[in-house]
């Protein structure tokens, strides 16, 4: 199954707001920057390739990653 296109942002950089995962670090490793108050759910997007595209994914995913990476289910 792919991904559908509406979830799909191809040019992300045309969108302003992005900000850092408060999970990212300053030494340029993975970093993941979100843009809040998008209806469709929450984009993220690769901080090193931010002309790249951006997917949005459903808002009660996102809460369970989130919750996920906080009580530590994915090791370092």
């Amino acid at each position: 199954m792919g991904i559908m296109t509406d979830q799909v942002i191809p040019h992300a950089d045309v969108i302003e707001g992005w900000r850092a995962s408060s999970y990212s670090n300053t030494e340029g490793g993975s970093c993941l920057e979100v843009l809040d108050g998008d209806r469709r759910g929450v984009p993220v997007r690769d901080s090193k390739h931010p002309h790249g595209p951006a997917v949005i994914v459903p808002a009660p995913a996102w809460s369970a990653f989130v919750t996920a990476v906080r009580s530590g289910r994915f090791p370092a």
